[in-house]
Order: C-alpha cells, then sequence, then structure tokens
C-alpha cells in the first residue's frame, strides 16, 4: 500500500496540483487584500463611507452598533455586506482564471482537423444518382 501510495504522489499530475492548490491559497490572500484594501474603500467613499461588511440584518430583534457587536452578542444576523465582498473576490479570481486559461491556450496551436476521409464506392454512386437526376430536367 505505501509503494502505491509513493506512486500515485510522485506522479506529475498530483504534483501539479499540490503546486496549483498553494499557489492559490497565495493568490486567495492577494485577491482578499486586493478587495478589501483597494477596491471597496473607494467604492464606499462614493457611496458615502460606507462599509460594505457591516451591512447585516439583525433577526434577534435588539439593535446593535455594528455587524461585530451583533457577532460578540451573539445575536443572529444575515451578512449580506460580507456576501458582496465574497461575491466580488469570486468575480476577481474567476476572471483572473479566464485571462490565465485563454493565455495558456493561446500558447498551444490547435492542430489542423484530419481531412475528410475518401469517398467509398457507395458514396461515390449516390454521388453520380444525384448528378443524374439532377441533369434529366435538362434533356
Amino acid at each position: 500500500m505505501w509503494q502505491e501510495f509513493r506512486a500515485f504522489i510522485a506522479r506529475g499530475n498530483v504534483i501539479d496540483l499540490a503546486v496549483g492548490i498553494i499557489i492559490g491559497a497565495a493568490f486567495t490572500s492577494i485577491v482578499d487584500s486586493l478587495v478589501k484594501d483597494i477596491i471597496m474603500p473607494p467604492i464606499g467613499l462614493v457611496l458615502g463611507g460606507i462599509d460594505f461588511s457591516d451591512f447585516y440584518i439583525n433577526l434577534s430583534g435588539k439593535p446593535y452598533a455594528s455587524l461585530a457587536a451583533a457577532r460578540e452578542a451573539g445575536a443572529a444576523t444575515i451578512n449580506y455586506g460580507v456576501f458582496i465582498n465574497a461575491l466580488i473576490k469570486f468575480l476577481i479570481v474567476a476572471f483572473a482564471v479566464f485571462i490565465l486559461v485563454k493565455q495558456v491556450n493561446r500558447l498551444y496551436k490547435k492542430p489542423p482537423p484530419p481531412p475528410p476521409p475518401p469517398p467509398t464506392v457507395s458514396d461515390e454512386a449516390k454521388l453520380l444518382a444525384e448528378i443524374r437526376d439532377l441533369l434529366k430536367p435538362r434533356a
């Protein structure tokens, strides 16, 4: 069993997957910072200093000054502002992956399609019959 596991790990695509996960984790922290520190502050400024991560619906009925206070009190909340931030992060990551895949696909040239197979005898006979039928009205 150990040898099978070692052979599985030593395969190229498993190592590529591990590298991809590590780079993806690092990329996630970069995107998180991009959304929190660069994209959301100007959007909040345009909307009057609003921080999306503080948008929530309080289900407990007691008023709280912020989402952090509601969480600290253990109140049930629907955190739609946090969801908006996560959605923006997802769109950025999806766009970055799209650009990456598009560029990688450009590097690999697609082989030309194979030529069509030569017509068989029955195909030739069918074609000749169609030509004959088209020429009959002219005669």
